[in-house]
């Protein structure tokens, strides 16, 4: 029995929302642990307590995030068995080896050290609470990387090879899982971007205090260690994202014509669509803004390499379709007859393409006797969403070099001790918050999308994944989902807002609520 295609779409809502949700909470944590462990550093280094106050409190904050991030993490896992059996059933052997590792030795490092992070500042000494923090900085980004490794090999399948017995796919290379390019990249384009978001939010809040004058040398020391931080990881995020566009260009050239809204395969080197409003139904950009060149030197860095276009790529999928028929009847006989040597053979010289006949198999059951139309449908099928693909690309571009410009500018009035002065700046700051989480949320869109139709691309299509649920149990499941973590939201700007109303813990006689500030500031003058 197979999932109707509502309740594959159900169980894709399902799993978007509360992965988007989740994703609300994991960047902070990431970088603010990263951030807090600098901040920290510098204090062991100096001995000065300004800074100990500032680890303190964003070490408060720290944990507020991180306890709702666990909270609407650890229902996600559970949808592998639930909602999407055949995919666990047939990918379970490799997908499931980054996730325990995952949980044994990212997640428990960090949560044990987290405590003792939190708690011990008073129990242990400079040395050792900071041997705590970056544990806890290392336990955050090594996470990352094994859910990013997890997830390359649904982007860029490595490591793995399909038994045609067991219709599982086998773990051939542990080392090829790891260290597969597209993993590295995207972990490390991820974690750039988590310490930009992390960078802003100080930066936020550190404003919100100077416009009101509150903790006034907490949140100028604050504000100037975010933007430099800001502003180092911005230009890696840029840096990192070339190299992401450039590993796709071999891995996923669907994603990168949907990307970029490329219908035709232009002459190298191809031009760079800075707006466009693609139509799938008519295949073609309604109107575009391009740039020449570009595009081309961008994705490929040459001159004279193409960049496939969309019908291109529909006809090389419409090859692979017919190669991988015979590849997906000869499994059908091993099935029934698993000594038939000649069947073997015919599997293994096709294999590579079977993932084809998989989704052929949506539109024509039976396969051996698909007609031109079905593969051709079939074929229509292995470009994504272009208009979500290509808009959801371009806006985390655009925000990404906002947020460029804002950390150059924040680095440069809070070097030059200007910061609390430009209040239309400190004003900017605030409304800029919300810009980052706008940002990695369509980062994550991009990625997720542009893979589509796959659940591991070219092998296994995201319609045979699915469970074979009912139409009214994923209603339910999926309104139950969203007002629970809508809740868990709700919990987390609550917490959040109040402790950052409180402030920072000083010592009696300590609140520095006026320092720093010259005489015509603190009247309420500005320049």
């Amino acid at each position: 029995m197979e999932p109707t295609q509502l309740v594959v779409d159900l169980s894709r809502w399902q799993f978007a929302i509360t992965v988007l949700y989740h994703f609300l909470f994991v960047p902070l944590t990431i970088g603010l642990a990263v951030l807090i462990a600098a901040i920290e550093t510098v204090y062991v280094v100096t001995g000065r307590e300004i800074f100990r106050d500032m680890a303190k409190f964003w070490g408060k904050l720290f944990l507020i995030n991180f306890a709702l991030g666990v909270a609407t993490g650890l229902t996600m896992e559970f949808q592998f068995g639930t909602n999407w059996s055949f995919y666990s059933y047939f990918v379970g052997d490799v997908f499931g080896a980054p996730l325990a590792i995952e949980g044994l030795m990212a997640f428990f490092l960090e949560s044990t050290f987290v405590g003792l992070m939190f708690f011990g500042w008073d129990r242990l000494s400079r040395g050792k609470h900071l041997f705590v923090t970056y544990m806890v900085a290392l336990g955050s980004n090594l996470s990352a990387l094994w859910i990013l490794i997890a997830n390359g090999f649904m982007q860029a399948p490595s490591g793995a090879r399909l038994d045609p017995f067991t219709m599982r796919l086998q773990l051939s290379s542990f080392a090829n899982l790891i260290f597969n390019p597209d993993a590295q990249t995207k972990f490390v384009h991820t974690t750039a971007a988590s310490y930009v978001l992390a960078a802003v939010f100080v930066c936020a809040v550190s404003a919100w205090y100077l416009l009101r004058k509150r903790h006034v040398e907490l949140a100028r020391r604050s504000f100037r260690m975010a933007a430099i931080f800001g502003l180092f990881a911005s230009l890696a995020v840029i840096t990192l994202g070339d190299a992401s566009g450039f590993k796709d260009v071999g891995v996923q050239p669907p994603k990168i014509a949907a990307m970029e809204a490329m219908w035709h395969t232009e002459k190298a080197p191809a031009g760079l669509n800075l707006i466009a409003f693609p139509s799938s139904r008519e295949q073609k950009n309604l109107w575009s803004l391009s740039v020449p060149w570009i595009g081309g030197m961008m994705l490929t860095h040459a001159f004279d390499k193409p960049i496939p276009g969309v019908f291109e790529l529909e006809a090389q999928a419409r090859r692979r379709i017919y190669n991988g028929i015979p590849a997906l009847l000869a499994l059908e006989r091993l099935q029934k007859t698993p000594g038939d040597n000649r069947a073997l053979t015919t599997f293994r010289q096709h294999e590579k393409d079977i993932g084809y006949a998989f989704l052929l198999q949506r539109y024509a059951p039976n396969v051996a006797k698909a007609t031109p139309a079905q593969v051709e449908r079939a074929a229509r099928k292995t470009i994504p969403s272009v208009p979500v693909v290509f808009w959801a690309f371009h806006l985390m571009v655009y925000f990404g070099f906002t947020m460029l410009a804002f950390f150059v500018l924040a680095t440069m009035f809070s070097l030059m001790r200007s910061e609390y002065r430009r209040r239309w700046f400190l004003r900017l700051s605030l409304w800029l918050l919300v810009l980052p989480y706008l940002t990695v949320e369509l980062g994550w869109i991009t990625a997720e999308m542009g893979r589509q139709p796959w659940t591991v691309y070219g092998i296994l299509p995201t319609w045979l994944s699915a469970s074979t649920h009912s139409v009214a149990y994923m209603i339910f499941s999926l309104a139950g989902f969203i007002g629970l973590y809508t809740v868990f939201i709700v919990i987390e700007i609550y917490l959040m807002r109040r402790a950052i109303i409180e402030g920072p813990a000083t010592a009696p006689g300590k609140d520095d609520n006026t320092q720093a500030l010259p005489t015509f500031v603190l009247k309420g003058g500005s320049a």
